[in-house]
Order: C-alpha cells, then structure tokens, then sequence
C-alpha cells in the first residue's frame, strides 16, 4: 500500500515524510482494519513530525482524524461489519484497568496509546485500529467534513466542557485554525458571546463570518471581561495574557498537547478564584457526545482538500498559519 511515513523528525521545510510502499496490515484481535478514505492534518501531526512529541517508535505512519470503510476483522471483533463507514481518533488504546480508566477517564490513562504516534495512523491506503475507539459517523457528513471533527471537533468540545462556559456567557478563543472554528460554531449553538484572539488577519476575518462578537490580537483588552477562555494556539506567552482578560471566578483552558514555555505568572492574575487547567486528549465518551451534537446543529468544517502524497506540503502550510479551517488528506 501507499503511504507517506516518517523515518526520522525533522523540520517539515525538509520535508521529512517519505511516498513509500509498505506491506498492508493485518488486523489482530479486536481490531479492524480500515480501507482510509481521509484524514485530517492536525497540529499535533506536526509536533510528531518535527519531533516536539517524541514518537516510541520510527518509522512511523502519522495521522489520527481518518474516515474509513471497514475493510477486514481481527479475531473476537463485532461491532462493525465490513463496508461499515468510521472514524478514528487520538485516543487508539487505553487499558481500562487503572484508576483513571475506572473514573472515566481514560484520556489520561498512563499506558493509553496514541493514534500516528505510538501505532500507524492513517497517512496510509489502509490502517489497522481497536474496534473499541472507532465510530460510527452520522450520515449527514462527507467523508473530508467528517475528518476534522475526529479530533479537532472533538477535543474542542472537550475543552469548551472544561472552561466551564455556560449559555449566554463570554468565551474567548485564543488561535482560530481546525479546533476553534468549530468551537465556536458549539458556543454561538449554545448563546454565547464569542471573542477571538487571533494574529491572522485572515484568522480574523473568518471568525467574523462565523459569529464572534469581538475579534483582535492576545495583546488588546476585550470590550468585556470574558466568563471563560480556550487557549488553542500552542503558544505560551498567551497563558499570562488570557488570564488578565477573565473575569474573577473564571476558567482559562489550554488545549495543546505541546505548548512553548509560559513566562512568569503574577499572582494578580490568578487572584480572584481564577482557575488555570490544561486539556489532554479526550474520551470515548466525548467523541460520542460531539459527534450525536455536530450532526444535531449540524457543524460544518471550512476544508481544504489535498492529495496524500501532498501531506509535506500540508504541514509546512499549517506550521505557517496558511490553512483556512482545516486541511484534510484525500486517500481514498
């Protein structure tokens, strides 16, 4: 089969992910393999790739947002028949025995294994993944629609849950690429005033079409104290920034799986029974939940849409902050 396979991290203007031909996997049990018809290009894709998140094992198959046709069953497997259409996520293995597994959350389950990091992801013809972390798709979306809400839709849901936002509320999204375009069609759903934090003026100008209240940079001061914020940007100068614009009493989440070094916190700024909390990867539970909701308002993802042997190109447009919406892989 084709895939582009990453042999060695490197910065992606060397274009480090390889076109090779590598033998079709096999699923064992309780796995499927999936015939990949799309996947999504995450940031987190590119912190693999340029070696931020260091992958256990090289050479590896990147990619983690993949829309497939179940192609063949591993041994004990039954959830799925063959031609059945499914997405994959982040979260590909998680032991379901620690006590993080038994409270619900798996996310953070010290042995969970990471799909394009610790196994094969689906920059590839075909993949083979856990029948359990697999999902059935609502119909209503096209396969390149689908692609970014496997993570990128899920783990912002996840995120806005965690700010704590409620209906009506202020939230203020720092970043505005893959994750926050569709947050803030979840928080416009739910009545909520939207403020974005963007440096692209192009960034900008999207969230204004898509319902923000207020948009500027992380350095300008909202019109209002915000109730609650979703830093998504893999930037930690925003962190000191994002708590100086949140009102006592409010929720300041980082969804980044990578982030730079936060600079010094002044007291004041937490002050005040602010709460400071990161996002790390979500639940079954949450794909579950985001995806009955995307297909009920229903969601819709900005998409560009680019061959497979394209994905080098994908990641240098995306480190860039070239990318309106998301940009998704046509494999299949």
């Amino acid at each position: 089969m084709k895939a582009m396979r990453l042999r060695s991290s490197a910065p992606v203007e060397e274009r480090p992910l390889e076109w090779a031909d590598v033998a079709q996997p096999e699923p064992g049990p309780g796995q499927v393999r999936l015939r990949v018809r799309a996947c999504g290009v995450c940031h987190t894709d590119l912190h693999t790739v340029e070696g931020e998140l260091v992958a256990p094992r090289l050479p590896l198959i990147p990619g983690h947002q993949i829309v497939g046709l179940v192609d063949a069953l591993g041994a004990g497997t039954s959830r799925f028949a063959a031609g059945r259409r499914v997405g994959v996520g982040w979260l590909g293995w998680a032991c379901g025995e620690c006590d993080f597994c038994r409270r619900g959350l798996e996310n953070l389950c010290p042995q969970a294994r990471f799909t394009g990091l610790h196994v094969d992801g689906g920059y590839a013809e075909y993949c083979v993944v856990d029948e359990r972390f697999a999902y059935p798709l609502p119909e209503c979306f096209e396969d390149v629609q689908a692609a970014p809400l496997l993570c990128a839709g899920i783990i912002g849901y996840r995120a806005l849950c965690l700010s704590e936002v409620r209906p009506g509320q202020r939230l203020g999204l720092y970043g505005f690429g893959a994750s926050a375009h569709l947050a803030i069609q979840l928080a416009r759903h739910w009545g909520c005033e939207v403020y974005v934090f963007s440096r692209g003026e192009e960034h900008r100008r999207l969230a204004e079409e898509m319902g923000a209240a207020w948009t500027g940079c992380a350095e300008e001061v909202p019109p209002a104290p915000l109730d609650a914020s979703v830093i998504f940007a893999p930037a930690g100068r925003l962190v000191p920034l994002a708590l100086q614009h949140l009102r006592p009493g409010g929720t300041l989440a980082i969804n980044a799986v990578y982030m730079s070094p936060i600079p010094g916190l002044r007291y004041e700024w937490v002050y005040g029974e602010r709460t400071l909390r990161s996002v790390a990867n979500f639940t079954r539970r949450d794909a579950h939940e985001f995806l009955r909701l995307a297909a009920e308002i229903p969601l819709h993802a900005q998409v560009e849409a680019v061959p497979l042997a394209k994905a080098n190109e994908a990641l240098l447009r995306l480190k860039h902050s070239q990318v309106r919406g998301s940009v998704v892989l046509i494999v299949g």
